[in-house]
């Protein structure tokens, strides 16, 4: 009697488990910080730092941004230094724009560096009115 075609394919089981165990942290929100105010040395002389109008632009934008509730304190001291590098890039330091991308990559900046990441936007999910999962191509 003929079968209806070779059986399936068995699904392949992942058998190499990760080596080190995951730590899991008790989660902590953090408020952002204001941009401090601080004296440089310039010429052998402590002059106030000024902040870039567009890195305190810069700054609001990472405050009010989605991500920003998933943020805890260390998130935003390591966005702070950040900043300092955004201040030398507007500040003309072009030799700054590398450190600073890699910088914001890590906090999905960018579309591509949402994608890496893993990132979506909740709106998005009812965008099609749940017709279909996202992922998935849509056949006619």
């Amino acid at each position: 009697m003929a079968g209806n075609g070779p059986p399936p394919k068995a699904r392949k089981v992942r058998r190499n488990a990760d080596p080190i165990a995951q730590t899991v942290f008790r989660w902590e929100r953090a408020e952002a910080p204001e941009l401090p105010e601080f004296w440089i040395e310039r010429d052998e002389q402590l002059v106030e730092f000024v902040w870039p109008e567009r890195t305190r632009e810069w700054w609001q934008m990472w405050i009010d941004s989605p991500q920003a509730e998933h943020f805890g304190s260390a998130d935003w001291q390591y966005l702070l230094d950040t900043a300092l590098i955004h201040a030398r890039l507007w500040r003309g330091d072009l030799s700054a724009a590398g450190e600073l991308r890699l910088r914001v990559a890590a906090f999905g900046a960018a579309p591509a560096d949402r994608a890496r990441l893993r990132m979506v936007f909740a709106e998005a999910d009812g965008a099609d009115g749940g017709k279909r999962p996202l992922g998935r191509a849509v056949r006619s």
